[in-house]
This record gives C-alpha cells, sequence and structure tokens, in this order.
C-alpha cells in the first residue's frame, strides 16, 4: 500500500525496556522536599553559625591526626535535639526515627548514600564530650534566644519535678552488707521459723512487718549509685532524679536546669539552681545585682527561714509563698534577722505585683516541665549516672528553647505545629458593578485562592 504525499519510508519505533544508568550524580538523586519546620530551623542555626560554635568547642577532645576522622559533632547535637522535637526518650528511638524519615536525614545533612549514626555512636560521643561542651552548647542557644529580646532576666520562676531513673527497685541492696531486699526478706523469714518461705510468705511478712520504710541512708541501686528512692509525681516510689527549671516568667525561656538527686529538699537545692541561674545570665549581659535585682518567685516549698536571710539583700528580691504556721503564729527566739527576711518576703508576695508574678509562676515553670518531661519525652532517663543524664537533658532543654524561638519568628514552636499551622486571608472589594471575594489559604508553604464575584443581572462581568 502507498504513502500519500510523498512522505519518505519510515518503520514505526517501538518502546523498549529502559535500564538504570549504572552512574548518578548528586543533583539526579530524588530528594525529600523536607519540613517546613526543621528546614527553618536547619536555616536559623546555619545563619547563627551553630556547627562552626560546636566544632570549636568540640576541638581539644578530638585527637589532631589520628585515623579516620570521626562524624561530626554537630550531627551529635542535632539528633539529640531531634529527640526533644519528636518527643523520643530513648537514643535507639531516635536513630530509628531519623533512619525512617528523609526530612530528618536533611536536617542531619546526610546524603542519601550516608547511614543514620547508630546508637552506639552516640554513646561514644557523649562520653567523648564532657559536662562542660553540653552546658556551653546550652548557653549558645541561651545567647541564641537572648539575641532576639526573649530573655528579660527580670523574673525568674523556679520550681522542680522529678524524673524516673533507668534502675529498678528490685535491684537496690543495703549499704552495710550488700544485701538485696529479698534476701533481707527471707533471711527475716527464716529468723521467724519459717525455714523455706515461698513467695506468698515473702508477700506477707512484707506487709505486715512494722517499720518498713526505703530510707536512702541504708539502701542503694546498684544499677545506678546515684538515683535515689523518691515518690513520684502520681504517688509512685521509684528510683528517681530531680530535675529544677530556672523559668524567665516573661518569656518562658528556662535560664537554668540543673538535676539534683532526688533525695534533696527544695530548700537544699535552691542555691545551685540560683547559682547557674546567675551565671548563664550574666554570659548573656543580664546578670542580676544587688542595686538592680532580680525577682525570685517559687512555691511554699522553698519556704525557710535560713534561706530567706541568705538571700535577703541579694541579687534575688524572693517573692516566695509562705505556708501556713503550725500553731498560728511565729516565733522569732530574738531572730531578727530572720523576722526582717520573712516580713520583707510576705509583704512583696502580697503586693500587686507579687500575685500577678505567683500566677505567671504556675504557668510558665509548669508548662517547661509539661513540654520537656511530658511531651519532650524525658519524664523516664533511659541513661544512668547523673553526669550522662544531665548531658541529655541540657540539650533537651535547649530544644525546648528553640521551641520559643521558632514560635516567636515563624509561628510554630514544634513540627507537629508547623503541620497544623495555617494562615487564610478573606479580601472584600465591592465596585459599582460587582463584589468580588477572595479568600486566600497558605499551609506548609503552599498558597491557594478562591475567587468569588458577584454582579448585578444584566449587568456586564468585569474583564
Amino acid at each position: 500500500m502507498g504513502l500519500s504525499g510523498g512522505l519518505a519510508a519510515m518503520a514505526m519505533g517501538r518502546d523498549s525496556e529502559v535500564q538504570s544508568d549504572l552512574i548518578v550524580t548528586w543533583a539526579e538523586i530524588p530528594r525529600s522536599p523536607g519540613h517546613v519546620f526543621y528546614d527553618k530551623l536547619q536555616k536559623l542555626l546555619a545563619e547563627a553559625g551553630f556547627d562552626g560554635f560546636v566544632e570549636k568547642t568540640c576541638k581539644p577532645y578530638y585527637a589532631p591526626r589520628m585515623g579516620a576522622p570521626s562524624l561530626p559533632p554537630g550531627r551529635y547535637f542535632r539528633m539529640l535535639l531531634i529527640g526533644y522535637f519528636e518527643g523520643i526518650d530513648s537514643e535507639r528511638g531516635i536513630v530509628w526515627r531519623c533512619s525512617d524519615s528523609l526530612s530528618l536525614r536533611e536536617f542531619l545533612r546526610l546524603s542519601s548514600r550516608d547511614k543514620v549514626p547508630d546508637h552506639s555512636w552516640l554513646s561514644k560521643t557523649r562520653s567523648r564530650l564532657p559536662h562542660e561542651v553540653h552546658d556551653q552548647i546550652f548557653g549558645w542557644v541561651l545567647a541564641l534566644v537572648a539575641g532576639h529580646d526573649l530573655v528579660k532576666g527580670e523574673r525568674i520562676g523556679v520550681d522542680g519535678s522529678t524524673m524516673e531513673a533507668n534502675a529498678a527497685l528490685r535491684t537496690i541492696v543495703r549499704r552495710d552488707n550488700g544485701e538485696t531486699y529479698r534476701e533481707m526478706l527471707v533471711r527475716m523469714a527464716q529468723e521467724s521459723g519459717i525455714d523455706t518461705p515461698t513467695i506468698d510468705d515473702l508477700v506477707r511478712l512484707d506487709r505486715k512487718r512494722k517499720g518498713k520504710k526505703l530510707s536512702n541512708a541504708d539502701w542503694a541501686s546498684k544499677t545506678d549509685p546515684d538515683a535515689k528512692v523518691a515518690r513520684m509525681k502520681n504517688g509512685s516510689t521509684r528510683l528517681a532524679y530531680k530535675p529544677e527549671h530556672a523559668v524567665d516568667l516573661d518569656t518562658g525561656v528556662i535560664v537554668a536546669a540543673p538535676i539534683h538527686p532526688a533525695d534533696k529538699g527544695d530548700t537544699t537545692t535552691l542555691d545551685a539552681t540560683l547559682e547557674t541561674a546567675a551565671r548563664n545570665l550574666a554570659d548573656i549581659g543580664l546578670a542580676p545585682t544587688s542595686g538592680d535585682p532580680c525577682d525570685l518567685v517559687t512555691d511554699k516549698g522553698y519556704h525557710s527561714r535560713e534561706l530567706l536571710k541568705g538571700l535577703d539583700g541579694d541579687i534575688w528580691k524572693t517573692r516566695i509563698a509562705e505556708p501556713a504556721p503550725p500553731n498560728g503564729y511565729l516565733r522569732w527566739h530574738g531572730d531578727e534577722a530572720a523576722q526582717k527576711a520573712v516580713y520583707a518576703n510576705r509583704s512583696r508576695l502580697k503586693s500587686a505585683v507579687g500575685r500577678k508574678a505567683m500566677r505567671k509562676r504556675g504557668e510558665m515553670v509548669e508548662r517547661s516541665f509539661a513540654h520537656v518531661l511530658d511531651r519532650g519525652g524525658m519524664r523516664r532517663a533511659w541513661l544512668r549516672g547523673r553526669e550522662n543524664v544531665h548531658k541529655r537533658y541540657l540539650i533537651h532543654v535547649a530544644g525546648f528553647n528553640l521551641g520559643i524561638l521558632m514560635r516567636a519568628l515563624f509561628g510554630c514552636g514544634t513540627p507537629r505545629g508547623a503541620r497544623g499551622a495555617s494562615k487564610a486571608f478573606l479580601f472584600v472589594v465591592q465596585t459599582d458593578v460587582a463584589l468580588v471575594i477572595a479568600l486566600v489559604a497558605e499551609f506548609d508553604g503552599e498558597r491557594a485562592m478562591l475567587l468569588i464575584v458577584f454582579t448585578p443581572e444584566g449587568a456586564d462581568r468585569p474583564g
């Protein structure tokens, strides 16, 4: 059959199986569009010189030239920040989450061929870098937040909470002879005449015996000697630590977050917390002075005569809640300094400024614990040793402060908040010939517009 139009003869082409290229360039590899929150956080850290500061701070703890270079230490701190923002308690969980998310790999600055560092690398890096380095990273983040006028340093609220340690009560032993709790019960049962006590016998004996208590003076944990027996917020008894927050009541930024032994009372740990807070405020140029003291707002657990005497006339102006006296009145026994300090604190507390500060303390300080411990996943520690736990906790709190900065700059302080954040604008324009309504919505950086035009019947539609 001939071809019309004088076209030259040509065979029909057929599709063939596509063979993949053996070598592809970095630009050709598919990449994640990223997460809007982590992209903005990445840009914020890069513009502030985060990785350069981290490498300079960590350089003394690495050999100048020996074998293959390590992974960047900035990646270690980024993974700990991810632990806060994603609410992950364990380091294994952080590694799994980073391996599962392309946007988190982008945040860690990993190429498609790079592997997410495993939890053993996190552990080795944490052991290599001392506590002072983690404290300096926390101070760098605090200075970054203060640079955006988010630290006032005028009113500081302090409170403590509990964090369950990575140790079980069944592992505790007596300090005097190393006897475990079960061995003690067996010995007591045998002394009472039961030669081979069963589990039920031991439970019955333990329930009925008098003077039963787990004193930290008598018992210690073999797996984590730093953990102490304490009553948790939910009423249970566990081996625990005591994190304490010093919070700027005007902005909610945490200026100090030490971890104390769980058996120490509030009046015992306050001095160390205030010392850390004063040092951190001084590093960012907001140090309180005796001429310009900073308001200290706490609950009644911190109220004591000796503590008020020590703080009276110092760099802290106390507004500490006062408990009711046991007999309805106070006896001073000639201690005029204590009387003066208690009455001055009471006068400041009952003022309008003091009542407002106490309400802010209940809001800001409790909110910080809810975000860091509950939503952030640090209510239970998976590390052992108070120093190890505090290293992780400092970067966790730094993530909380970064969240406040991100909320001030971009309107969202967590990745989940960024996913749900959206903006909508409604414009209404009326002319002689039409009514125009425009709805503009923004979600995850994408914009959409709905335009509605109303015209009178018989009128020409505007062009």
